[in-house]
């Protein structure tokens, strides 16, 4: 009987045995999207190294995010090293040497294509639908590419709008360009309209239903020299001979608001404390204006530019990475930059917020944004041949407008 007994306990320790090996192997997963990435363990006790690359500005916010992030899993242990390189230069950069570039950076959306086209960017894979759900559609738009999402908004304030000083322009004047022009004309004053940028004269097109697209072959495809483009620039001629019309670099625009010569201006939210100063009472923004083309009021599109956090596809740990970016651009993430930094929100929970509603300029902002055009399908060939058409325009042209639309077209598309 003892020795029936022992051979039983000896099977059953053999069996547990076993199964606990077998366990211990089901959990390595492999490098092929089973189990964990790239061998990561994430029950617990693991350590992941990681590196963040902001702004300069973002620094001390990211350093407090940063800590948020590691309390959401005290078990493991993460060793986070920030860095400064700002959006702009993210992705010269990222691309000068990708092994040695931060696992999460922050980027301009208008980089995502080359970005994406050089292989630096991971997709992204977990939490895609909330994600896309809990953000403007045209954030979510800006880092997608053929259906992949390759990116995760945190702002949505790279845009312009019109400011209007309301003791003369009031909101009705605002409602057209027509009725801005005729109230500043009669009042003596002028309009700030930066027409010989590419940023800013593409509302007209764009509003006007004109096409930019990139084609197939990588390079710029247009139609604004069609009949439609024609009136535009017809328009744009008419607009620029105002005498209430002034355009011209930041000094100018700063001059006017400061001696009250500029009642109207059309800008972003970075010189909202400089007009709101001068403006004082009368400070106020809105949307842009509708302009009346061959009797159709028409909406005044726009340019919008998000700022982006991508994971870099040669990093060790991207499930980790994964969740370090999308916790630097969730809802309270992103309330907590708009209270320390006053950057606006792609996160449509913190858009909807009263405290953004109540500032002037991102309130009017987001109400340009259902108007708004992602810039990640525009290449480098469009911006000077558009500046040099608005500058004939600027410049009070007596040349053709159809000649000056041929020109411009043909050379952004070559």
């Amino acid at each position: 009987m003892l020795k029936k007994t022992f051979k039983a306990l000896v099977i059953l320790l053999i069996a547990i045995a076993l199964v606990a090996c077998g366990t211990t192997n089901n959990n390595n997963g492999d490098n092929n999207g089973n189990g964990n990435n790239n061998g990561n363990v994430t029950t617990g006790g693991e350590t992941y190294d990681l590196t963040l690359w902001g702004s300069q500005d973002d620094q001390a916010l990211l350093a407090e995010l940063v800590e948020d992030f590691k309390a959401t899993d005290p078990d493991n242990t993460y060793n986070i090293t920030l860095g400064v390189v700002g959006e702009p230069d993210a992705k010269d950069t990222v691309l000068g040497d990708l092994d040695a570039s931060a696992d999460v950076f922050a980027f301009a959306n208008d980089q995502i294509r080359d970005l994406v086209d050089a292989g630096a960017l991971y997709e992204i894979t977990l939490n895609k639908d909330a994600i896309t759900a809990a953000n403007m559609e045209g954030s979510i738009d800006a880092v997608t590419l053929d259906g992949k999402m390759y990116g995760y908004p945190f702002t949505a304030d790279n845009g312009y709008f019109l400011y209007h000083n309301s003791e003369v322009i009031t909101a009705e004047d605002a409602e057209t360009l027509e009725g801005v022009v005729a109230k500043a004309e009669a009042e003596g004053k002028k309009v700030y309209f930066d027409l010989s940028n590419g940023w800013y004269i593409s509302s007209f097109f764009l509003g006007a239903g004109g096409t930019l697209e990139l084609g197939a072959d990588g390079k710029q495809v247009l139609d604004w020299n069609n009949e439609r483009g024609v009136q535009v620039g017809e328009y744009l001629k008419e607009f620029a001979a105002s005498p209430a019309f002034i355009t011209g670099a930041d000094e100018i625009l700063d001059a006017g608001i400061a001696d009250g010569s500029i009642v109207a201006a059309v800008s972003g939210t970075w010189k909202a404390d400089l007009i709101s100063e001068n403006f004082g009472e009368g400070y106020a923004a809105t949307k842009l204006p509708t302009f009346n083309l061959d009797g159709e009021d028409v909406q005044l599109a726009s340019f919008a530019g998000y700022k982006v956090y991508g994971v870099n596809t040669v990093t060790k740990h991207p499930e980790q990475a994964m969740a370090l970016a999308e916790f630097l651009s969730n809802e309270a993430s992103q309330l907590k930059r708009f209270e320390q930094r006053k950057l606006g929100p792609s996160n449509l929970a913190v858009a909807d917020s009263d405290a953004v509603k109540e500032d002037v300029a991102l309130s009017a902002l987001a109400q340009q944004g259902i108007h708004a055009h992602s810039q990640k399908d525009v290449v480098g060939t469009y911006w000077s041949p558009a500046e040099a058409f608005g500058t004939e325009i600027e410049n009070g042209t007596a040349a053709d407008i159809q000649g000056l639309l041929d020109s411009m077209v043909e050379q952004i598309q070559q």
